[in-house]
């Protein structure tokens, strides 16, 4: 398994290669030129301070590596395993990529019977060898969505790139999560009639009830109990369950924000909160009502919610009003403000600006005393177009 330079998972069987979640088999030398199957191995490499290899996908078979990048071979392969990865064995059982602040520098994993062999050209030495014996064989191994997975036959776990601990506390079988089967899968049941497609499908222009970017520049976009990811095109477009990210949340999110390492939702009058670390942790003693964690006479449910960059002003919109309230002291601050729009699905504010969603569209201003000053409201644009690549 592996994920190219676009996104699009691939899937490697004997002398077939699926494109895809789902989808005919095509034969491996019809989608990559001069190679045929079966393969050993494949990755994608992540390496931003070598741009001429970073996001090309290698295949590894026997002795020999093949390089493409958006579907062409590079000039110069197939190659000698030993000579684009000094040290690393031939016939693979396994390889994938860890990126930068997930390994200590960008590296890629080779699994070999019970070696896996870490090579990392930024370091010295570039190749270390460790045994993770508690892992067990890979025979398959994929990064998505900053998680990494080791599959062996149709069953796969989740580990740790670095110490090669086990974070699945049983095996998973891959046909409920990278392949879809019918009647398997977490989505399965949604997909039965078309109101729950049109949820899943990022491109429907269905509304979202949510946006927001967290203090690691993780964007989300939430509809309905589920969302996507929006800064993680390069792992493909993928519509989750809250609770996969978010334990024990569920329902509609009306607004998210995030603060201080902390991510904030808002269900109905109702506030919970998830610390960010590695993974999301809920806050004990929530939820707790927006009148009680915030001092906001008048405001028990809201619109929308969002705070900018290395600020602690925290902005609530119900409808056309605009409260601020100072996150240190948890009150509101100054009078409510009006603005011109009069409904609001969700609002986000990142480096890039501040946008204001409402059905379809976005409208972005620069900051929020544009937004503020605005007598007319700016051109709207495409929601599914500019944020979801559709």
């Amino acid at each position: 398994m592996a994920l190219d330079d676009k996104g699009t998972m691939y899937y490697f069987r004997g002398d077939y290669v699926w494109l895809g979640f789902q989808g005919p088999a095509r034969r491996i030398n019809e989608t990559w030129q001069g190679l045929m199957g079966p393969i050993d191995a494949a990755v994608r490499n992540h390496n931003q301070e070598h741009p001429l290899k970073h996001q090309r996908i290698y295949l590894f078979k026997g002795s020999k590596v093949w390089s493409y990048f958006e579907g062409n071979l590079v000039a110069g392969f197939p190659r000698l395993i030993s000579q684009e990865f000094p040290g690393i064995p031939d016939h693979l059982n396994a390889a994938v990529e860890c990126h930068k602040g997930e390994c200590r520098q960008d590296s890629i994993l080779f699994f070999k019977d019970d070696k896996v062999y870490v090579y990392s050209p930024q370091e010295d030495p570039a190749l270390k060898q460790k045994t993770w014996t508690n892992l067990g064989p890979c025979t398959a191994a994929v990064r998505w969505m900053e998680k990494y997975y080791c599959f062996n036959g149709i069953n796969f776990t989740r580990f740790d790139p670095v110490t090669g601990e086990r974070l699945s506390p049983r095996p998973l079988d891959t046909r409920d999560y990278f392949v879809r089967c019918p009647g398997r899968g977490h989505a399965d049941a949604a997909r039965q009639n078309t109101t729950h497609m049109s949820i899943l499908n990022r491109c429907s222009n269905r509304p979202f009830e949510a946006f927001s970017s967290d203090d690691k520049s993780r964007t989300y976009a939430f509809r309905s109990g589920w969302y996507f990811r929006l800064d993680s095109r390069k792992d493909g477009w993928h519509a989750w369950p809250l609770n996969h990210t978010w334990r024990t949340l569920e329902g509609v999110v009306d607004a998210a924000f995030s603060y201080r390492n902390h991510m904030y939702f808002i269900q109905g009058s109702q506030v919970i909160i998830y610390s960010t670390d590695q993974i999301y942790i809920p806050v004990a003693a929530y939820p707790k009502p927006i009148q009680e964690e915030w001092e906001v006479p008048g405001v028990t449910a809201v619109d929308a919610a969002f705070t900018c960059p290395h600020s602690s002003d925290l902005y609530l919109i119900r409808g056309n009003r605009m409260f601020l309230v100072d996150l240190n002291t948890r009150k509101q601050s100054g009078a409510a403000r009006t603005i011109i729009h009069s409904e609001v699905d969700s609002a986000m504010c990142n480096v890039h600006g501040l946008y204001i969603f409402h059905g379809p569209s976005y409208y972005h201003y620069r900051d929020v005393k544009e937004l503020l000053a605005a007598t007319e409201a700016p051109t709207a644009e495409n929601i599914a177009s500019y944020f979801l690549d559709c």
